[in-house]
C-alpha cells in the first residue's frame, strides 16, 4: 500500500497564489517534502479556480520534475489539460480521473495506451455516487471492460470506490469496505483500489484521528493506495502497522521507518 501526495492542489492558499504569481518555489517546497516524506507519487491538481488548465498543468509539471523525479500523479477534470501534462512527463505517470462515463473512458483510457499511464477510475457515473456496494462494483466491472478494451493492464487500472464525508455519509463507510473486497474479485488478475483519504473527515472534528483509524481499516480490506497527507507521520506509522498486523510486512522493531524508506524508494509497479 502507498501514499499518493495531495499537497500540489490549488484547492490550497498557498498553492492558489504560486500558480497565480508563477512563483515555483512553495510548489517545490511541497515536492521536496513529500518526497522526503515516502510518496510514491505527487498529485498535481491546478485547482477549479485556474482559468488556463492546460498551462498551469504543464507549468507544475515542468516546475515539480525541476527538483524532484518521483512520478506524477495528474489531476483534473479537464483531459486536455492531462494529455498537456502527459506529453512533459519524464515517465511514465497516473491519471486521476475517470468515472464509468464511455465518452470520458475512451478519451482517459487512449490517453493512458498512448503514454503508458496508470488510470484512476471512479466508482460513479452520470447518476452519481452510488449508495451501496453493488452499484459501485457494477461501475468498476465497466471501468475493467473499458480498459481492457485498450489493453491497459488490471495492475495499471485503480478504481476509487468515492469516500464522502463520514459526518455527512456515516452510511457509506462499511460499503466502502465492502466494495474494496469485493474489487477484488471482478478480475483476474484484479485491478488495484484507491481512496481520496482526506475526503473520510471533510467538515469534521478530529480530522486526523479519522482519517488514520479508516486507512488501517481499508488496509485491512484490501486497500493498495491513497491520496492523502503524506507528511502526516502518524498516518504513516498506522499504515506501516496495519501492514504488519495483516500479514502484508514482515515484523520488525523498526518497521514504521522501513515502511517510509520502502514506500519512497519501491518500483512504481511493485505494489504488495
Amino acid at each position: 500500500m502507498f501514499l499518493i501526495g495531495e499537497r500540489i492542489n490549488g484547492m490550497y492558499r498557498d498553492i492558489a497564489e504560486a500558480i497565480r504569481k508563477e512563483d515555483p518555489l512553495v510548489i517545490q517546497a511541497w515536492a521536496r517534502r513529500q518526497a522526503d516524506c515516502g510518496a510514491r507519487y505527487l498529485d498535481l491538481n491546478p485547482g477549479p479556480a485556474t482559468r488556463d488548465q492546460v498551462k498551469t498543468m504543464r507549468w507544475l509539471v515542468k516546475v515539480t520534475q525541476e527538483v524532484c523525479d518521483l512520478p506524477l500523479c495528474l489531476d483534473s477534470t479537464d483531459y486536455d489539460a492531462i494529455e498537456a501534462g502527459l506529453e512533459i512527463c519524464k515517465q511514465p505517470a497516473m491519471i486521476n480521473s475517470v468515472p464509468a462515463e464511455w465518452p470520458k473512458m475512451e478519451r482517459v483510457f487512449a490517453m493512458a495506451k498512448k503514454y503508458k499511464a496508470a488510470v484512476i477510475g471512479l466508482a460513479m457515473n452520470e447518476q452519481g455516487i452510488s449508495q451501496d456496494a453493488d452499484t459501485r462494483v457494477a461501475l468498476a466491472l465497466e471501468l475493467v471492460a473499458a480498459a481492457d478494451s485498450y489493453s491497459i493492464p488490471m495492475e495499471d487500472l485503480y478504481i476509487d470506490p468515492l469516500v464522502l464525508p463520514c459526518n455527512v455519509a456515516q452510511h457509506h463507510g462499511p460499503e466502502i469496505m465492502l466494495t474494496l473486497r469485493q474489487i477484488k474479485l471482478v478480475a483476474d488478475p484484479a485491478p488495484r483500489t484507491i481512496i481520496g483519504l482526506s475526503n473520510i473527515s471533510q467538515g469534521a472534528k478530529n480530522r486526523k484521528l479519522l482519517e488514520r483509524t479508516f486507512a488501517a481499516m481499508a488496509i485491512a480490506n484490501g486497500l493498495d493506495a491513497a491520496v492523502a497527507d503524506v507528511c502526516d507521520e502518524e498516518l504513516r506509522k498506522t499504515i506501516a502497522t496495519a501492514r504488519v498486523l495483516m500479514n502484508l510486512e514482515p515484523y520488525s522493531d523498526s518497521y514504521a521507518e522501513k515502511y517510509k524508506k520502502a514506500s519512497s524508494t519501491a518500483e512504481r509497479r511493485k505494489i504488495s
